[in-house]
């Protein structure tokens, strides 16, 4: 027998997993396919701004998140050539006087299986490690998706209502929501993660890392460990490469940035790698479809920001709740096929809202990131920036404002309008 669900959500990430819980919680049947066996670790800057914590108290996982984060982040800092600059995040003096006032840093090994955990426990179905092969469209309102698990051979046919693409953006796949493999392009852009121990860089402090032909970031995580990521043009990583000799790609840019940035020499100097570095890419950030039918996108699936804002995690997530408060709120009119016409209707009226929520909410950010990132990869453009940064360094809180770390994504509505319902 094909089991049923009221959603399908593809990839049990932030973004998937947000869905999983917000809908639950208002009384749906959900399933969850996630091709990764959970702990696994992944290239991202691992930061979480304190705008999401409402989102965080609504999925019931603050506690569980302070527990494990690491410190908070109450300062932006530029590093580049001989140049390192310090300035306040932007906040307020609620911030400061509350417990969990500012925003931390959680690794993806940790933060994504907590949430995984939490929406199975609260009832989400989960798949894992399985992948999704095929959906095809059966009658009004229903989807049918074929799915397997790479490393058994066993496969599973699963039937739903909607369909939640949060698979992210940078793996091509059959789906229709997932991108053809691009040709390659010299700005194709890469990503590298690590973590170290033992490092001297200040507590609180989260610089981004500029360096000829990419970017980068340091902020304390969990477990005492340094987390440094950062992306690198395909052509920059090509010379970078070569220069190196026979090292892994990840060592070769390491050694590019500390040759490019003095305070992350300093910083670093000492410090003692943990575990591998983690690679991903090409990474093409921009704004993509927010879905079709009964078919949504979230998270990365919908649109990506240049990883330079440390903000990925968080659009992900709010991303989905944007989503999910449009669906919760027509779940009376999607729970009924009396006829076509009215889910029809019903899903155009949540796609439109959510898609104009989405443009609203998380476009800006991603303009804004983009123009961050070109900045800083562009080591004319950053010399010619750095006397008005060392006399006005507000300008770094004021950018990182910018990138969506001063005001928070639909809190008000969430405090005025509850998502949780009785179930069914």
């Amino acid at each position: 027998m094909t089991p049923s669900f009221d959603a399908l959500i593809i990839g049990g990430g932030p973004a998937g997993a947000t869905s999983a819980l917000l809908l639950a919680k208002a009384g749906w049947s959900v399933a969850i396919l996630e091709k990764s066996a959970f702990p696994r670790g992944k290239v991202c800057g691992e930061f979480l701004s304190a705008t999401n914590f409402p989102l965080l108290d609504r999925i019931g996982l603050s506690e569980s998140f302070f527990a494990f984060a690491g410190p908070p982040v109450r300062q932006v800092g530029f590093f580049s050539g001989d140049h390192a600059i310090t300035a306040e995040m932007p906040g307020t003096r609620a911030q400061d006087a509350a417990p969990n006032g500012w925003g931390r840093a959680l690794g993806r090994d940790c933060l994504d299986t907590l949430l995984l955990q939490r929406a199975a426990s609260a009832g989400v179905t989960v798949f894992q490690p399985f992948t999704a092969v095929r959906i095809t469209k059966q009658e009004v309102g229903a989807y049918l998706c074929e799915a397997a698990c790479r490393e058994t051979g066993q496969s599973c046919r699963l039937r739903t209502r909607i369909v939640i693409a949060a698979h992210g953006s940078w793996e091509p796949g059959t789906l229709l929501t997932q991108p053809p493999r691009p040709p390659a392009r010299p700005s194709d852009l890469f990503g590298f993660k690590a973590h170290f121990l033992g490092s001297r860089l200040p507590s609180g402090l989260m610089p981004l890392l500029a360096f000829p032909g990419g970017y980068g970031g340091m902020v304390h995580s969990d477990r005492g460990r340094v987390s440094l990521s950062c992306c690198i043009r395909r052509d920059r990583l090509d010379q970078v490469r070569r220069a190196a000799g026979a090292v892994k790609a990840g060592e070769a840019v390491f050694a590019q940035i500390l040759r490019a940035c003095r305070a992350a020499r300093e910083v670093l100097h000492g410090a003692a790698l943990d575990g591998d570095w983690f690679s991903a890419g090409p990474i093409r950030p921009g704004v993509r479809s927010r879905g079709f039918e009964g078919i949504f996108a979230v998270g990365n699936a919908a649109g990506e920001a240049h990883p330079v804002i440390a903000e990925g995690i968080g659009m992900a997530m709010q991303s989905s709740w944007l989503l999910c408060e449009r669906l919760i709120a027509a779940q009376d009119r999607l729970r009924s096929l009396a006829s076509f016409a009215t889910f029809a209707d019903a899903l155009g009226e949540v796609r439109a809202d959510y898609a104009a929520a989405w443009r609203r909410s998380l476009a800006p950010r991603i303009y804004a990131a983009a123009a961050i990132a070109h900045w800083a990869m562009r080591p004319a453009a950053v010399a010619c920036s750095l006397p008005a940064l060392r006399l006005f360094p507000r300008i770094l809180t004021v950018g990182a404002g910018l990138s969506g770390k001063a005001v928070a994504v639909g809190v008000q509505s969430i405090a005025d309008h509850p998502l949780t319902t009785e179930p069914r």
